[in-house]
């Protein structure tokens, strides 16, 4: 069996080394499993305490994904083998070590680059946006499409997504749309678009005098992937252009005031169309939870995002439609998930709140942000 998470060490012109992190699942497009998560927690323990390591490089094994999103196939054996139980304690560990590991990326000392080429969704996202570094390709395909499943966009969505300008966070978690590297670069999703061809890149970067300042090798890095910027112009950017738009529907007091307005709308085109089918075809109960977290995530903090995250997404898996919603989609394949709800307007609003509660007597993520600084 082979390793699920690849590491290396890659010298540089001073002796210094570029560590190296590819996860090894390509037949499951690089889906997140709770091997992988715990592979790299060690890895970045040993590699954080060493003082010649510049910089650490997270890719994706094969030609089509960096990571196509956690293992919610695992997680449906374990929301059925818990049904009705009150508590599912793979969901609980898998989602706590997962944002936890978040976390660590978006806090590291050592410069962080994730080379996001080919599918970047879910959980995928939820690494690339932790990196200091955030790389796509003109292969690029990024989502947060938990519309379609009955999760919701977990992984520090609460916190990218709220950043993001006008309405567009909003609209990118109701409907799941995909967008390309370019567009991730210009909504503030990716930092730069380079060439496809991640050996070359390392390459040209380990010929780079790097010192002993993780400021200092950040602007190294910083300096290395603008000169090696890939042209974006032949890619379209439909989610740009259609943005004074989406500003417009996306502009209402409540949840179902804007869904409303996004299935009415007359200025349709074929981007949009699918767009707003993803919406229309997606789980009633995501949209609440996609308003809600952006609502009530605002003025939280990073580590408070992923605490509150933690609690909707054990909650998720001890509700029917995220189960219903992995069903349709990854096991039977039938595409006709049956959630509990009808429409936005069928969903309680005390249903709602109910996410929001800790299912459990005490949070894995309560020192989060909390840790003292040596």
């Amino acid at each position: 069996m082979s390793d699920c998470v690849l590491f290396s060490e890659l010298p540089t012109a001073c002796g210094q080394v570029i560590a190296r992190a590819t996860l090894n699942a390509p037949k499951a497009l690089n889906a997140l499993g709770l091997d992988m998560i715990q592979a790299l927690d060690r890895q970045l323990d040993e590699w954080e305490q060493r003082d010649d390591i510049v910089a650490l490089w997270l890719d994706g094994a094969g030609e089509k994904a960096f990571c196509a999103g956690g293992d919610i196939v695992q997680m449906h054996k374990s929301m059925v083998k818990h049904a009705g139980e009150g508590r599912n304690p793979f969901t609980e560990q898998y989602f706590a070590e997962e944002y936890a590991l978040d976390y660590r990326l978006h806090r590291s000392r050592i410069p962080v680059v994730v080379y996001g080429d080919g599918i970047v969704m879910g959980g995928g996202m939820g690494l690339l946006q932790g990196a200091d570094f955030r790389l796509v390709t003109p292969r690029s395909r990024m989502a947060m499409p938990e519309i379609t499943i009955g999760l919701f966009p977990d992984v520090g969505g609460s916190w990218f997504l709220n950043r993001l300008p006008g309405k567009a966070g909003l609209f990118l978690g109701l409907t799941g749309v995909h967008l390309n590297g370019r567009e991730a670069v210009e909504i503030g999703l990716a930092d730069r678009m380079v060439e496809d061809d991640a050996d070359a890149l390392l390459a040209s970067l380990a010929g780079q005098r790097f010192s002993s300042e993780p400021r200092d090798n950040k602007a190294v890095l910083y300096r290395q992937f603008k000169e090696q910027a890939a042209d974006m112009e032949a890619l379209p950017h439909p989610l740009i252009e259609h943005l004074p738009l989406i500003n417009v529907l996306c502009d209402g007091e409540n949840l179902q005031v804007v869904v409303e307005q996004l299935l009415s709308a007359t200025e349709r085109d074929s981007w949009l169309d699918r767009a707003l089918g993803n919406l229309e075809k997606g789980c009633p109960q995501t949209a609440h939870l996609v308003w809600e977290q952006l609502e009530r995530s605002t003025y939280l903090s990073l580590a408070e995002v992923f605490r509150m995250e933690w609690c909707l997404a054990v909650q998720c898996s001890l509700h029917g439609d995220f189960r219903e919603g992995v069903r349709a989609l990854l096991i039977d394949k039938d595409g006709k998930p049956g959630f509990r709800h009808r429409s936005v307007a069928d969903v309680p609003r005390s249903y709602i709140d109910g996410f929001f509660r800790c299912p459990a007597p005490e949070h894995p993520l309560a020192k989060l942000g909390r840790e003292s600084v040596a």
